[in-house]
């Protein structure tokens, strides 16, 4: 891949703050990454050092979420104090930390997607990124979530536009692609009330690939999310993966991103790396050029979708 070829594949880079903002998130192989002890201050300055050398390769979307613990606070810090030129960020509403910066909380988060907690949660929001959030989004919606039915939610979602903030949702669980394509008909007075999505997709779960390509062609900016299935392709990597990393001299975690990247319908493609030595091993992605035959050995590693699901939530916080 040429430097401008690499360049723009930065540019479709974004960092996610997951697993930075809190002690404790679904996220193999991180925790020997993270800071001894995961006080406050040593993730916010893990979370700064992250954000410093992503922004220095040229990463310019950064995304978190109100149930990121303090992803919110330390990304605002960051903005305030560095003020870089060009960043978008995106955030999330709908699920609430409640782990009290503990890592074997029982419970680390609750979800409501009600109008009083988007109220909520969007002034809070603002009080940490006001100025800087460009797409505000709706936090794992499935087809059962009751925004569908929810009027007045659906309205006071439609204003953020009128304030220069994109509306979002992002998808998670075996029906993303039902839930994407019931999303994408949602209309208030007329307009379509999404203009982004914010998707799983990895080599082992690709069921919302057709969904995610029609968003695409529908004019919503995608985002994919946990294109490493949390961590397990990078630590745990298939032999396919493994044989693949050896030819392009990259470890797993890149190859896993490239696959990512060689979809045309990403926009954005996040990464959840927790320390710079992590970020710097997945920006190699952007040097990796997959052609048809890897392409095609990867593919066969998908598994069901249910399947796929029934794992991920069998992983424990730590």
């Amino acid at each position: 891949m040429d430097a401008m070829d690499a360049m723009d594949a930065v540019r479709r880079l974004g960092v996610g703050l997951a697993a930075l903002g809190r002690p404790a998130y679904i996220n193999v192989g991180s925790a020997g990454e993270l800071p001894p002890g995961r006080s406050v201050e040593a993730m916010r300055e893990a979370t700064w050092s992250v954000l410093d050398a992503a922004y220095a390769a040229g990463v310019r979307w950064m995304d978190a979420a109100r149930s990121y613990g303090r992803a919110e606070e330390f990304l605002g810090g960051w903005l305030a104090a560095r003020a870089p030129e060009g960043v978008r960020v995106s955030s999330k509403w709908g699920y609430a930390y409640v782990g009290e910066w503990k890592t074997d909380a029982k419970v680390h988060e609750v979800k409501e997607h009600s109008l009083g907690r988007f109220q909520t949660q969007y002034e809070e929001t603002r009080s940490l990124l006001d100025g800087h959030l460009a797409v505000y989004q709706v936090h794992s919606l499935t087809e059962e979530s009751p925004l569908f039915r929810d009027v007045p939610l659906q309205e006071a979602l439609a204003q953020l536009t009128a304030e220069g903030v994109r509306v979002g949702f992002s998808t998670s669980g075996p029906r993303q692609a039902d839930t994407i394509r019931r999303a994408m008909g949602l209309e208030v007075a007329g307009e379509k009330l999404f203009s982004t999505v914010q998707s799983t997709w990895n080599i082992l779960e690709t069921s919302a690939g057709d969904a995610l390509r029609e968003a695409d062609d529908a004019g919503l900016h995608v985002l994919l999310k946990e294109v490493m299935a949390n961590g397990r392709l990078a630590v745990r990597p298939p032999l396919e993966v493994q044989n693949l990393a050896s030819k392009h001299d990259v470890g797993p975690d890149a190859v896993a991103l490239a696959a990512a990247l060689s979809k045309p319908w990403a926009g954005t493609v996040l990464i959840g790396a927790v320390s710079t030595a992590q970020l710097q091993a997945n920006l190699a992605a952007t040097d990796v050029l997959l052609d048809e035959g890897d392409l095609g050995d990867m593919a066969r590693l998908n598994v069901p979708a249910e399947r796929y699901w029934a794992e991920r939530s069998a992983l424990s916080w730590t």
